[in-house]
């Protein structure tokens, strides 16, 4: 199955009135286990590398090992840059071979935002490559949530407008990490939103949330939903709990991708509204 851009599986998802699951990538384990998981259940996947990740591991390798495992699933994958921060990154990610690039202008006044995506999307919608912008705040967990910050509908209807992005992160109650409280998500405004854009929307920090939650989001109009906090959790919980039992790494390994592979499947399934036979 050929690579896809992000463009062509929120198309998959409004067509469906379901969700793809975006999952970040810490190593090879993590990107085998995304990507068997999305091919268990023949759903599309998005392999995701958040810029801040680069620290930890080479974007070069790892970008290597994404787009070799999505060139052979028998799904469609998209290798996203997530909250890319800067130009250079971006244009870095282009010429890797991602296939979708979110750029992160959440930090800067509206117009710069608008500015800089505007460009981007210009750049890459020349390469075939779809964009991801962010409006609103979305903080993290420990954060309390202003008001002011979330995501204004006309506003997402003007930066939609004026920059031709193919997705939006939207600020609506969503944090990323884990949440210090219970999850208060504004559904009513991501569909206020819905009713104002036409592409992709974004809900970023969803460990947190319920499987109530995301099934109301996802109908309300949210079409991508991004996952890493509640991955890495259920990976440190299985080591704490069963690091004892194993006196080989590869044994270690290899069941941590499979735990890792039916979590990553329990939610793409639920994101895609449907069950496991």
């Amino acid at each position: 199955m050929p690579l896809v851009n992000l463009n062509d599986v929120v198309k998959f998802a409004q067509k469906r009135n379901c969700g793809i699951g975006m999952f970040n990538v810490v190593n090879l384990e993590f990107a085998t286990a995304i990507v068997d998981a999305a091919e268990e259940v023949n759903i599309p996947v998005i392999l995701g590398m958040p810029e801040r990740f680069f620290q930890f591991y080479s974007m070069q390798t790892m970008t290597e090992i994404c787009l070799s495992l999505a060139n052979r699933s028998k799904v469609p994958v998209v290798v996203h840059l997530d909250h890319g921060r800067s130009f250079d990154t971006v244009m870095m990610a282009l010429r890797l071979g991602f296939t979708s690039v979110m750029f992160d202008g959440s930090d800067l006044s509206y117009e710069d935002n608008v500015k800089s995506i505007a460009e981007i999307v210009k750049i890459a919608h020349s390469m075939g490559v779809s964009v991801e912008g962010e409006l609103g705040y979305v903080g993290r967990g420990i954060d309390t949530i202003n008001p002011e910050q979330l995501t204004k509908p006309e506003m997402a209807y003007d930066f939609v407008s004026r920059t031709n992005v193919d997705a939006l992160a939207i600020a609506v109650g969503n944090l990323h990490g884990n949440y210090k409280g219970k999850p208060q998500i504004d559904f009513q405004r991501i569909a206020e939103i819905r009713e104002k854009v036409e592409c992709g929307l974004v809900l970023h920090g969803g460990s947190g949330l319920s499987n109530e939650d995301f099934v109301k989001a996802i109908k309300c109009g949210i079409s991508k939903v991004n996952i890493y906090t509640g991955m890495s959790n259920s990976y440190m919980n299985y080591l704490e709990k069963n690091l004892g039992s194993y006196s080989a790494w590869l044994d270690l390994s290899k069941d941590l991708r499979l735990s890792l592979q039916e979590l990553v499947k329990e939610f793409i399934v639920l994101f895609s509204c449907k069950s496991v036979d």
